[in-house]
């Protein structure tokens, strides 16, 4: 499913780090080619959303066993809005790692965004690398907070205004997170525990709230596992790891094995957080007092049962 983790790339005196803002003219050949690759994951991207929305949000293949080209003429203003608004979304929640990381001073990518050809959705979100290990605990955490509250403040939007328009619908595939049930028992009480046909801006606002969640689970190097970092510490460990052996334990139980593969990446990347190089002074009452508050953002924007297969 989507995810957009900021990377914590640690750097040796042998490794180059990430230039901020590059110079054209001091680019080098490597500079250049992760810029045209970056470049081309986002028009791949923007080809994988616009299909994603002209085929309805189907778990169809393109060019496999998807027909972009018969719907255009019907669906293409969907699809276009589709793509515009999930682009929006992914790219705020990445210019919000970025724009924080630049300001402390902090190395970082432009973002590499990941296209998929499966029009469920058309991506799987969006990555930055970061040098992660330059920064203090009060700068770790800016960073990490700015991406999904920039993302949200697409999303929610995004959310509120394609149930506005919604329908019900005999049957649907997307369920919604607690937060997108409350915000729809509000919106629109005539729709509350209905399901809902997919519309363009709902799907985007959905795509956000799913990667919002899924990045904010407080382990390993996802934003959640850089704000209890910031906020314990080494003591965040503790906290990953609880949190891995609960959703191990909620796959096994409810037979969800849909999540297996994310289990193994994260546990790969490694469940306990990289230490930085300076500690820094200790989270202020403002910082404190946010983090603790963004540790309900999981359990408000995540579906731990996205897909209505059954």
């Amino acid at each position: 499913m989507p995810a957009s983790p900021t990377t914590f790339e640690p750097a040796s005196p042998a490794t180059p780090v990430y230039p901020v803002f590059p110079l054209p003219g001091r680019m080098s050949r490597f500079a250049i080619r992760r810029l045209l690759l970056q470049g081309g994951l986002y028009l791949l991207t923007a080809v994988t959303t616009f299909s994603a929305g002209v085929v309805g949000w189907e778990p169809l293949v393109l060019g496999v066993d998807a027909d972009v080209t018969g719907g255009l003429a019907e669906h293409g203003l969907r699809g276009l809005v589709y793509m515009l608004a999930v682009l929006a979304v992914l790219t705020a929640h990445e210019a919000g790692h970025f724009i924080a990381a630049t300001i402390h001073g902090i190395p970082a990518t432009l973002p590499f965004f990941l296209p998929v050809p499966v029009l469920l959705t058309g991506t799987l979100g969006a990555v930055i690398g970061m040098d992660g290990s330059r920064a203090t605990r009060r700068e770790l955490f800016d960073i990490a907070i700015a991406g999904p509250l920039a993302g949200l403040a697409i999303a929610i939007p995004a959310l509120m205004a394609g149930m506005a328009w919604a329908e019900p619908s005999a049957e649907s595939l997307f369920s919604l997170p607690l937060g997108g049930q409350w915000l729809l028992g509000w919106m629109r009480p005539d729709l509350a525990g209905a399901l809902i046909r997919p519309n363009a801006l709902f799907m985007a606002g959905w795509v956000g709230l799913l990667v919002t969640g899924l990045n904010m689970m407080p382990m390993s190097q996802l934003d959640g596992g850089h704000v209890i970092y910031a906020l314990f510490g080494e003591r965040s460990k503790w906290l990953a790891r609880g949190v891995l052996l609960a959703a191990i334990a909620a796959i096994i139980v409810t037979g969800r094995t849909n999540w297996t593969l994310m289990v193994v990446l994260v546990t790969l990347i490694g469940i306990d957080h990289p230490p930085v190089h300076d500690e820094g002074p200790p989270l202020d009452r403002r910082r404190t007092a946010l983090g603790l508050l963004s540790l309900l953002i999981p359990v408000l924007t995540f579906m731990p049962e996205p897909l209505l297969l059954d």
